[in-house]
């Protein structure tokens, strides 16, 4: 009995991993729970334990590979077992003998359908004959973008599948063909057809008719100006986690029109709260009391009044969650993450405290693992101290809003005292929401962020 060893969900926006390093060899033994390989994604680099005790027996995806969740990694056999190579595929027919030219027939009628020789197929067509084929959401949005049919891109993923790397080459070799021409605009026939439409190769001659103006719409893709290093200057290659990060970005900010709306929050009640009681907390709890909890439980709070911002964007339709996961964005050596507090909203601001100080310490170890990441239903950042006023932070996809907190300063402001003005100093704070227009309208949008800042400047809170 064989076991398959798959490439594992890890996180809901999470659709692709490569091999880093294999630990394991061919016809090594295994036991249960040991590390086979690692693996890295824009959220976390983990390591994929053994699902059973026996041997390797194939190793089918090797280092620097760049597979989908649920790809074949390598196969388990019972105890004992030998190594066996990858399964090759069947030895392709031998050719049928060519026959010698002939002169051509002086009849007109057409050559039978049956006497026109079809290459064999290959080994990835054979695989997937007869069904159709199957695309990861990456590919399928990258062929969304780009406006290419993806049964004209040949793949070379496990069994002919097409991967993100094969859209690129294809994209890349369709370059040169835009830049001769393009179809007239509006001929969606030849538009729909253009991407399965084999690549005229560079040594053919001109078309003895000029194409057509390139229209507006088709013209190439603007290109910055390519910066080149000169002496003293540092090139720092962007990781796999960067590159991952800044897709997932920029696909945010390109899919939720986002609406930027920022409050003033008066922090003095909930600061005094927290200096009267953080020396006696740091004293049982073994770690210093921040703001941070006391925004979170605030921001959970809305939440439970305004349950469509507890949300998430599923196709055409919003999902309203039952329970408040809230992230907390922490930073990281290798770029931003986002650790969730599952079921939030059972916690006190003790609990709230305890689990984040638990996530931000295995952030810092660099033990935080995929599941520590993935389910969040709302996100609050806290990018620091120093000097950030305010900002707007982007939309971690699939949720509809995010809560940045800024610069905590005393500073003069005008307040009521006894039916009069007065001027007086107090701890102010900048709270910035960014919401996803598509689904939350200003009213709502306004509202979450005004009762968020009211409930954090009213201190009613229980440690």
């Amino acid at each position: 009995m064989e076991i398959d060893v798959i490439m594992p969900q890890m996180g809901e926006s999470v659709v692709e991993g490569v091999i880093t390093k294999w630990l394991v060899r061919e016809g090594d033994a295994v036991t249960e729970d040991q590390p086979l390989c690692e693996i890295s994604t824009d959220k976390v680099d983990t390591e994929i334990p053994s699902p059973a005790a026996g041997v390797i027996t194939r190793i089918v995806a090797p280092e620097g590979q760049t597979l989908p969740i649920g790809a074949l990694l390598a196969v388990i056999g019972e105890p004992g077992a030998a190594a066996r190579p990858a399964a090759a595929a069947p030895p392709p027919p031998k050719p049928a003998p060519t026959p010698e030219p002939q002169p051509a027939a002086k009849s007109s009628a057409a050559p039978r359908a049956d006497a026109v020789a079809k290459p064999a197929a290959t080994p990835a067509e054979a695989e997937t004959a007869g069904a159709p084929r199957r695309y990861s959401p990456v590919v399928i949005r990258m062929a969304e973008e780009h406006r290419i049919d993806l049964a004209g891109v040949p793949g070379t993923g496990i069994g002919g599948r097409v991967t993100k790397r094969d859209v690129e080459r294809y994209l890349e070799s369709l370059r040169p063909a835009n830049q001769r021409g393009a179809a007239p605009a509006g001929n969606g026939a030849a538009t729909a057809v253009a991407s399965s439409r084999p690549l005229t190769p560079p040594s053919a001659a001109p078309p003895s008719v000029a194409p057509p103006p390139i229209a507006p719409a088709a013209s190439a893709v603007f290109k910055p100006p390519v910066y080149q290093p000169r002496e003293g200057d540092v090139v720092e290659p962007f990781t796999r986690r960067r590159k991952l990060i800044a897709e997932h970005m920029v696909f945010s900010k390109t899919h939720s029109p986002h609406v930027p709306t920022v409050a003033e929050v008066d922090l003095t009640r909930v600061a005094a709260l927290r200096d009267a009681r953080k020396a006696e907390f740091a004293a049982r709890e073994g770690f210093a009391l921040t703001l941070l909890p006391f925004a979170a439980m605030a921001t959970i709070r809305a939440l439970k009044e305004f349950p469509r911002m507890n949300a998430s964007v599923v196709g055409d339709s919003l999902v309203i969650r039952k329970e408040i996961n809230l992230g907390i964005a922490m930073d990281a050596e290798e770029g931003l993450l986002v650790p969730v507090i599952r079921r939030a909203e059972e916690m006190s601001v003790t609990g709230l405290a305890r689990e984040i100080e638990r996530l931000r310490r295995k952030v810092q170890e660099k033990t935080i693992a995929a599941d520590d990441l993935a389910g969040g239903s709302f996100t609050l950042s806290n990018p620091g101290r120093e000097g950030n006023l305010y900002g707007f932070a982007i939309i971690n996809q699939p949720q509809v809003g995010i809560l940045r907190m800024g610069e905590v300063k005393k500073r003069p402001v005008v307040i009521e005292v006894e039916g009069a003005d007065a001027i007086a100093i107090r701890t102010m704070m900048y709270l910035a929401l960014s919401y996803d227009h598509r689904v939350i309208d200003g009213v709502l949008g306004n509202r979450f962020l005004y009762r968020t800042a009211r409930i954090l400047e009213a201190a009613d809170f229980e440690l």
